[in-house]
């Protein structure tokens, strides 16, 4: 997937090796769809995804949907870097196995901001959490390069 999305999304690589040996790494997130609007991103539950009651943490719901949103504002915006202003989370239904598929999309867009929504599902399809989040568009794009820092969302 991600081979194809590059020859669309010219700065995929870019941002792909600016995730290496980053938070989104250890996640263990990976991009499965792209276009101009959405983004598809998952994970498999690992066990230190587990909160002390042994199911995904919240934070790593937050996490990704912020990555998610962050990811698809970035590829709108080649030219510049986002950062997450505003998270708001809603969490749904506890899980703690199995695949997590994040869908992230853009909902507003004007010069300096933007805003995405997205929703995260088990593979059956179960609603698990959602979240939207507002996004500071900054003059500068991420370096790619891993020594210098920066996630897939701006971060």
């Amino acid at each position: 997937m991600e081979a194809e999305s590059a020859k669309h999304f010219p700065n995929l690589e870019r941002l792909a090796r600016a995730a290496q040996n980053t938070f989104w790494d250890y996640l263990g997130c990976r991009i499965d769809e792209l276009d101009d609007t959405r983004a598809v991103v998952s994970f498999d539950i690992q066990p230190h995804h587990l909160n002390l009651m042994g199911i995904l943490h919240g934070g790593v719901h937050a996490s990704v949907i912020d990555s998610a949103m962050g990811l698809v504002l970035m590829l709108a915006r080649p030219e510049s870097s986002v950062v997450t202003i505003n998270l708001n989370m809603n969490y749904v239904a506890p899980t703690s196995e199995g695949r997590v598929i994040v869908t992230a999309r853009i909902i507003h867009s004007t010069r300096k901001l933007m805003t995405a929504e997205a929703y995260a599902h088990k593979e059956n399809g179960d609603l698990l959490a959602f979240g939207t989040g507002t996004f500071r568009v900054l003059d500068k794009p991420i370096s790619g390069d891993p020594g210098e820092g920066g996630q897939p969302d701006g971060h």
